[in-house]
């Protein structure tokens, strides 16, 4: 990176520190997710210009799950010679060590941070027949993990945490078993791997009937007992439309229906 005229990074600061080892006082400049659209005409311009750009991110690989996709796409556009250098891949690294096939997976970045988009997406992925790759933040794992053991049950997943650094972690388990063996406190980025579905679209198991039910009785609390507010109020806690929703607690003999 001391050939390039200027590296653009998600945090000057943070780069800085791995530039002094290697004494790269190249000039730097930030951009991240709340720049990075007005970074792109002065960036673009320098590069007209004939001036040498490295972009880099805190860790793992510009544009995958990281910044970096809006300055490469106008670069391209205009023409701009890009040269990838392979770099940190948290996907592969845990692959490579977590004994699950991985001929074919699906990459599905961050989980929604809202509980019920997050169930939501989860019972969807639950069908997947081939592994999953996650990432997850240190203040998401613990009720992510909480969400998959009623969605998932015995699922085997497997957790990496600070992989390639210091304190790094690899756990291997169902999700009541990794959330029992998180540190406390929680630091650090995590990545897991789901291994696929033997077959079969996955339903509701007991945990997660269980769960609705207490969702549905502290709902109704927390509106009075009324029944079609409870029902708004589940709703968009948990993401799903309405119909879906009463359709499910139906089936447990629950919802404004069995209430009435």
């Amino acid at each position: 990176m001391g050939a390039v005229d200027l590296i653009v990074c998600e945090d000057t600061r943070r780069t800085g520190r791995l530039l002094a080892r290697f004494k790269i006082d190249t000039p730097r400049r930030s951009s991240h997710r709340f720049n990075e659209a007005r970074r792109l005409a002065p960036l673009l311009g320098k590069l007209h210009e004939g001036h040498d750009i490295a972009l880099v991110t805190d860790a793992g690989t510009p544009a995958i799950a990281d910044p970096g996709a809006l300055l490469v796409a106008a670069a391209r556009e205009a023409g701009i010679v890009i040269v990838p250098i392979p770099g940190p891949s948290a996907p592969a690294t845990l692959l490579s060590i977590s004994g699950i096939s991985a001929d074919r997976y699906v990459f599905d970045g961050y989980l929604p941070h809202r509980a019920g988009e997050r169930r939501r997406r989860l019972r969807i992925l639950a069908n997947e027949e081939r592994p999953i790759v996650l990432f997850e933040t240190p203040h998401r794992i613990a009720d992510t993990l909480s969400d998959m053991a009623g969605i998932l049950g015995e699922r085997v997943i497997v957790l990496g945490r600070e992989l390639t650094k210091l304190h790094e972690t690899v756990l291997r388990g169902s999700a009541s078993e990794l959330r029992a063996q998180l540190p406390d406190p929680i630091r650090g980025e995590f990545v897991m791997v789901l291994s696929p579905t033997t077959g079969g679209a996955a339903g509701p198991d007991d945990a997660d009937a269980d769960a609705l039910a207490k969702e549905w009785e502290a709902a109704l609390e927390a509106e009075d007992g009324d029944p079609r507010r409870a029902l708004r109020r589940m709703s968009r806690d948990r993401g799903l439309r309405r119909d879906e929703l009463s359709r499910q607690l139906a089936e447990l003999g629950l919802g404004p229906t069995a209430d009435r």
